[in-house]
């Protein structure tokens, strides 16, 4: 395919409530759509902008509005390179212009990054051009993209549980049917960055959370009842911090309910944890197959998926690998759009349930963060029932055969079209 015109968009979704993790917190994130067109056909991505779980330090040194405005030139930079590229496949264009993308982000950041922080503001551009590629080749189906290992019929909704989620709210979800929580450690409760306080909190946090679902059961896992996914994102820094929690949550038995713990230390502290009791997984500290293959060696378990943060291309390689390795693989959110949350489902749906689950999973949490959720799904191309408290998705063969997350959404168009002065797109 050859791209003859590409543009990008953007507008900003407000977040009910301060959105914490790594210590700090998000008002809201900006929604970046981009069209990609070749002379004949346009196919339109959509990303979400999170400096902050992508790069900390990027995020720390510009605050949140500057942070995603930088990401958003990263964007911009990428969709003038692809302007004129023929290449047979998205993955290959992708591939081809990351390195040239990578070094305009270090030189209008001013300092080192990670490669996750290009990634995140390549989705969009990735989106587009894969589905580009499905409607000029009459693609109406997800296999077609990736087939994974199996199809699911039922998905568990992961909803996030931040730093500010009451009580109140978690046993409301459980209630509501959800089976599986991804809890948020590693807060800085007086904003002083003493890691002693945050073990404590973490502590306090876990136990507070595990008493108020102990007695609530549930279909849907091994044990038949809630399970916990934490998600310390890169917070601890030695061993034996970590081993101090993990003997706090095995006294106090939470440790036999927790499935998954992601991130304990920063991307670059290459401790081994294949020692430990708990099956633990890379996200932001799997930029490439590279590190996959070394987060493996370090004794990680598990592969957070994000082919709405890390682009659909890199992801399909990183599924694989782990496959290869025997490694569990799920996706996970970044608190993404409807339109997005489908394409993660159709992702999430192919792959093996992690052990402890009787079904698959996936993590939305759109509806639990953004203000203007409802109208969001309207920007849908075509409307699906899934009410905001749904907590498991029920997958039929009208499921996989739809071909809905290839269509036009009419909503992410007219932003383009507006935002860029055209009538037309082709």
């Amino acid at each position: 395919m050859k791209i003859s015109k590409a543009y990008c968009a953007y507008e900003y979704e407000k977040f009910m409530h301060s959105f914490g993790f790594k210590g700090s917190c998000l008002t809201g994130a900006w929604q970046v759509a981009v069209a990609v067109c070749s002379e004949e056909e346009c196919g339109i991505g959509l990303g979400i902008q999170s400096p902050l779980w992508s790069d900390s330090d990027v995020f720390a040194k510009y605050g949140e509005e500057k942070s995603s405005r930088l990401m958003y030139e990263i964007t911009k930079f990428a969709v003038y390179a692809i302007k004129g590229v023929e290449k047979e496949t998205p993955k290959e264009i992708t591939n081809e212009i990351f390195e040239d993308c990578y070094k305009f982000a270090k030189k209008i950041v001013g300092m080192e990054i990670t490669e996750t922080f290009v990634l995140n503001a390549l989705v969009p551009v990735d989106n587009a051009l894969w589905m580009l590629w499905a409607r000029e080749q009459g693609i109406k189906n997800f296999d077609s993209l990736y087939k994974g290992t199996g199809k699911a019929d039922k998905l568990a909704n992961i909803p996030l549980i931040t730093y500010s989620t009451s009580i109140d709210e978690v046993v409301k979800m459980a209630q509501d049917g959800v089976c599986i929580f991804k809890i948020k450690l590693g807060a800085d409760p007086d904003g002083d960055g003493n890691l002693d306080k945050m073990l404590e909190w973490d502590k306090a946090r876990a136990k507070e959370i595990h008493n108020s679902l102990k007695d609530i059961s549930t279909p849907y896992t091994e044990s038949s009842k809630a399970v916990y996914y934490f998600d310390a994102n890169g917070r601890y820094d030695t061993k034996e911090r970590l081993c101090e929690l993990l003997d706090f949550l095995d006294k106090e038995n939470i440790l036999p309910q927790t499935i998954l713990f992601e991130e304990p230390f920063a991307p670059d502290n290459k401790i081994y944890v294949g020692d430990l009791p708990a099956c633990f997984a890379a996200d932001e500290s799997a930029h490439s197959l590279k590190d996959v293959e070394e987060r493996i060696k370090l004794g990680y378990k598990a592969i957070t998926l994000k082919p709405i943060a890390k682009t659909l291309s890199v992801t399909i390689d990183m599924a694989n690998t782990a496959q290869k390795f025997g490694v569990q693989c799920f996706c996970a959110d970044l608190t993404v759009n409807p339109v997005m949350v489908e394409w993660n489902k159709n992702f999430a749906s192919r792959l093996t349930p992690l052990k402890g689950m009787k079904i698959g999973v996936v993590e939305s949490n759109g509806g639990q963060n953004y203000v203007n959720w409802k109208e969001m799904k309207t920007y849908l191309p075509i409307n699906i029932e899934n009410g905001d408290n749904e907590t498991i998705y029920n997958l039929d063969e009208g499921f996989y055969n739809d071909g809905m997350i290839f269509e036009i959404p009419i909503h992410y168009t007219e932003l383009i079209k507006k935002q860029n002065n055209l009538s037309e797109l082709i």
